[in-house]
């Protein structure tokens, strides 16, 4: 049997390899929630700009909810009162579903901004050349909308990978709460806040890299 190569007092290459699993799972439950959340706040910032007074009553409201409570007690109450109308679902589940609601509600505005940077008569000499209003917003509104406010969607995506770390308070182990469990049995919580500090930078600085560029290359 080798034995385990450690680097300092307790921690070794096995605990290293935790925190890289943890950073996989917190990648993980990031994609689906910002991937679908996207999609569903681009559909309510749609819904939001068009005002049709049912849907905007019925909307607005719901996603002003999810923007102003602090995202810990969301996932808190959630997790516990999901069970009492029938939904038994572990903390990864739970965690995408409340991250995704939050993601649709943040996103939902930086959509109608999009959709209102596009000016009126942009809007009206599409329809004049013969486009439907599906085809406008497919070849005009979304082109145009989604590179005028895909910096701020950029910021909503990191905002929110940050905010993942919040899933630990229901005991998924990602990044964070990996950090907390070796801190635990180590004692060395600087080393480890380190680590997971660069573990978030490693998978943060790559989108943010990525979105300059595309912005460059559409300036261009």
């Amino acid at each position: 049997m080798q034995p385990t190569v450690t680097f300092f007092s307790g921690f070794n290459i096995n605990d290293l390899w935790f925190l890289g699993e943890a950073a996989l799972r917190t990648m993980w439950i990031s994609l689906l929630s910002i991937s679908i959340g996207t999609v569903l706040g681009a559909i309510f910032g749609w819904i939001l700009y068009e005002g049709k007074l049912a849907a905007t009553l019925t909307v607005a409201p719901i996603l002003d909810i999810f923007r102003s409570v602090p995202l810990i007690i969301q996932l808190v109450l959630f997790y516990n009162f999901a069970p009492i109308v029938g939904l038994n679902l572990d903390p990864f589940a739970s965690g995408v579903v409340i991250l995704t609601i939050y993601t649709a509600s943040l996103v939902a505005n930086v959509a109608r901004g999009g959709i209102e940077a596009v000016g009126s008569p942009m809007r009206r000499a599409a329809r004049s050349l013969g486009m439907t209003y599906w085809q406008d917003l497919r070849h005009v509104v979304l082109p145009i909308g989604g590179r005028a406010v895909f910096p701020a969607w950029v910021g909503v995506a990191l905002g929110v990978m940050k905010d993942s770390a919040l899933v630990s308070v229901l005991g998924y182990v990602e990044l964070l709460k990996a950090s907390q469990i070796l801190i635990t049995r180590t004692q060395e919580p600087f080393l480890i806040l380190t680590l997971a500090g660069a573990f978030y930078f490693a998978l943060s600085y790559p989108i943010s890299r990525y979105a300059a560029a595309l912005e460059k290359r559409w300036a261009q």
